[in-house]
């Protein structure tokens, strides 16, 4: 009988807990229609997805394992008081968007399909649930998170699969102008960066746990082998959807929703009640993710207040009733709607993230606050323009290389890094 190591146990525990929490089915809406658009060009995209949405998020939990902390610890190089308005930015954001997302899923794959209902009701109804799991924090969540994580895969596997070997492999022409440039930015709506420095620290504290005798190295090597095999699974995942979406380009219409071609695909791939099966999954999966997200932001919220239950309290109704709100609309709309807060949070996030995993000597506390104010900054142009304001900022764009592509801040930080690390050097 083969019996694995108690080290690789252990690694294969804790990368599938990784993979399971930077999982959430709303990110698997958006690799077949980012597929779908990119044609030949496919696997420049799932380069750019893939950048910002797998290996970004894998350094963060390789900065965690470097740090073995909570999100705090990541801006407080900078200054405390930058790390408390990061870390309420990073929660103000989960709450209002990529939680309520999740209703807006669950409404067009599981719900409009069958039942002639307003996503209103679907969304009051979705997140008065979350909020009886929120307020009684039952670990029935944790079970089937378990079980539905594995369901999944393997209809995904088997969705893949089937697609590979019964079409061709023949491609549209690219819609994307850059099409890197389009995977990058639409990695960002995966808010699986965020995700590594926010459900990081859950790892830490499990680990922590499991692990009382273990040191700080044994952690860190454990932490970071489990992050590569995590990270590899969801670049599998993703790299497949994105091919599937871009074989498949023929099968649908060019307006054609996220949702509605998960669903197409699956229907077409396996069946009708494969697609059933994998709506009531990924629905289950959707309501995980917003009971997780509510119960983090209430979580840090108590702590802040000195383990105040009310405030618990307050800030989960808070969090249902903005869910509410923002669940009932479409998930197009809420991806438009988030882009201007990630087009700001997510560079910060990206820059703090790699600026933890470098060596200590070339982070300083001057390097980090140089870095950050710099990506803030030139991030501002980029904001900007997700609101509108392109036209009025095409002069200043045309003076920051990358700035056409939303990716003006990723020169300058570089820049600043290395020159402060310099001036530090030769002042020393």
């Amino acid at each position: 009988m083969f019996i694995l190591k108690k080290e690789t146990r252990e690694v294969l525990v804790t990368a599938f807990a990784l993979f399971s929490l930077f999982f959430g089915a709303g990110n698997l809406i958006l690799p077949p229609l980012l597929g779908n658009k990119s044609g030949d060009m496919w696997w420049l995209v799932t380069l750019g997805f893939c950048a910002s949405a797998v290996l970004i998020p894998i350094m963060g939990i390789m900065a965690h394992a470097k740090l073995q902390g909570t999100i705090f610890d990541f801006g407080k190089k900078v200054s405390p008081t930058f790390s408390l308005v990061y870390s309420l930015l990073i929660y103000a954001i989960s709450i209002s968007l990529p939680s309520p997302r999740t209703a807006a899923v669950t409404h067009e794959m599981a719900i409009q399909p069958f039942f002639d209902s307003p996503p209103l009701l679907t969304s009051i109804i979705y997140f008065s649930l979350v909020f009886v799991f929120v307020v009684n924090r039952s670990q029935i969540l944790n079970i089937l998170g378990k079980l539905l994580t594995p369901a999944i895969i393997l209809i995904l596997f088997l969705i893949i699969g089937t697609a590979l070997f019964s079409y061709d492999f023949t491609f549209s022409e690219t819609v994307f102008h850059n099409p890197l440039s389009e995977g990058i930015l639409e990695g960002y709506q995966t808010f699986d960066a965020i995700g590594a420095v926010v459900v990081g620290g859950v790892i830490i504290i499990s680990i922590n746990l499991k692990k009382k005798e273990a040191s700080y190295e044994e952690k860190k090597i454990l932490i970071r082998r489990s992050g590569w095999l995590a990270g590899l699974s969801l670049f599998l995942i993703y790299a497949g959807l994105i091919v599937t979406g871009a074989i498949m380009h023929g099968e649908f219409t060019a307006d054609i929703s996220r949702t509605a071609l998960l669903s197409g695909i699956s229907t077409k791939t396996l069946g009708g009640t494969a697609n059933l099966f994998l709506s009531i999954l990924v629905s289950l999966a959707c309501f995980t993710t917003a009971v997780g997200i509510v119960t983090g932001t209430a979580d840090f919220i108590k702590y802040r207040f000195h383990d105040s239950q009310p405030v618990y309290l307050t800030t989960a109704i808070l969090g249902c009733i903005l869910g509410i709100v923002m669940g009932q609309f479409n998930v197009a709309y809420i991806i438009a709607v988030a882009l201007p807060a990630l087009m700001f949070i997510y560079p910060i996030t990206i820059v703090l993230i790699l600026l933890n995993i470098v060596p200590d000597k070339y982070a300083s506390e001057k390097v980090f606050r140089a870095v950050v104010i710099a990506t803030i900054v030139f991030s501002i142009p980029d904001f900007l323009g997700s609101i509108g304001f392109s036209e009025a900022l095409s002069d200043i764009q045309g003076f920051i290389p990358l700035s056409l592509y939303s990716l003006g801040w990723v020169l300058p930080a570089v820049v600043v890094f290395v020159i402060t690390n310099l001036l530090h050097k030769n002042k020393s």
